[in-house]
């Protein structure tokens, strides 16, 4: 588990681009959770920036197209861009562009986008694309698309099939419907690093402390929080590394019904409140449930705390 990443090769200006990001192999495309079938994209990418001797890039959207199209049905987030990049730079990629989406680029066509980007900016010799890609306004430009405008500019394409996990088709909308579900075993199983999120510790209730369980309430949390459910995880606070009991969910014993994510780091003593805590799952224990009274909570509470410290894998 890491929780640094690359920013200097997060690039978000366009005007400013860097002579060694141009004249490579090029991705472009979301890459939200960068799950296996994105890594496969990306083996693919790296092997032909071999070819051309030049970087291998990924440009994707600050915000993704449909946060601006669409954002009633704008899907959570699964990743940050920093994480992204960490995610990416460990595949091989040497750089990633943050492309400033603006209402006015989404209205270029598809050869007006390939023109201005892909041959103007990044100088790009190669391009590596999954079979369904789409670009341009209204999403015009497909893979036929591609190849005219690659065979016209005397670059190089490689078209890369749908990765299959567990008899489905890997992708980000599967992934967050896994997560959504509980199903984090599952998902990390299409991912290629365990889900994450990271949060900012609250002030809580501070029941857990009562209870003789301290946890992190963790809010400001930018992407997909999983289904209500306890799971196990590792958390990492100040570059150290805990197993952690997760909560998600109301509290329904103390008659709550917002959700709620707290974690219990076992093995940690402190205050960190304020302090950003990342928390990496692994596994759903159980369902969130009310229980009869403070004493059955507390037992349960024990149970779990228990079941996490054997199960977390460092």
């Amino acid at each position: 588990m890491s929780a640094t990443y690359h920013e200097k090769r997060l690039l978000r200006d366009m005007q400013s681009l860097p002579s060694s990001c141009m004249q490579g192999a090029l991705a472009i495309g979301n890459f939200d959770g960068v799950h296996c079938g994105h890594a496969q994209l990306i083996e693919r990418l790296v092997q032909a920036a071999r070819k051309v001797a030049g970087p291998a890039v990924v440009l994707t959207f600050d915000p993704a197209p449909l946060a601006l199209l669409r954002p009633d049905i704008m899907p959570p987030k699964l990743t940050t861009f920093e994480r992204r990049t960490e995610l990416l730079r460990r595949l091989g990629v040497d750089w990633v562009i943050a492309y400033p989406t603006q209402r006015s680029t989404l209205e270029w066509s598809a050869e007006e986008f390939f023109q201005k980007i892909v041959v103007e900016c990044l100088k790009a010799k190669a391009i590596v694309e999954g079979e369904n890609f789409f670009f341009g306004k209204d999403r015009q430009g497909n893979i036929e698309t591609l190849q005219k405008l690659v065979a016209l500019n005397q670059m190089t394409l490689d078209v890369v099939a749908m990765t299959q996990a567990e008899s489905q088709v890997v992708s980000s909308s599967r992934v967050r419907e896994l997560l959504q579900r509980g199903d984090v075993a599952t998902a990390n199983r299409c991912l290629t690093a365990p889900y994450s999120i990271v949060g900012r510790v609250g002030v809580g209730a501070q029941r857990g402390r009562d209870l003789g369980f301290p946890t992190a309430n963790l809010v400001d949390v930018e992407t997909l929080i999983p289904g209500s459910g306890v799971y196990v995880a590792m958390a990492e606070v100040g570059g150290r590394f805990y197993p952690a009991a997760v909560h998600i969910g109301p509290n329904p014993t103390y008659g709550e019904s917002h959700l709620k994510v707290e974690a219990h780091l076992i093995g940690f003593q402190g205050d960190i409140y304020g302090n950003s805590v990342s928390i990496e799952f692994q596994d759903r224990i159980r369902d969130v449930r009310r229980f009869a009274n403070v004493e059955e909570l507390r037992e349960q509470l024990q149970r779990d705390i228990a079941q996490a410290a054997q199960l977390a894998k460092v």
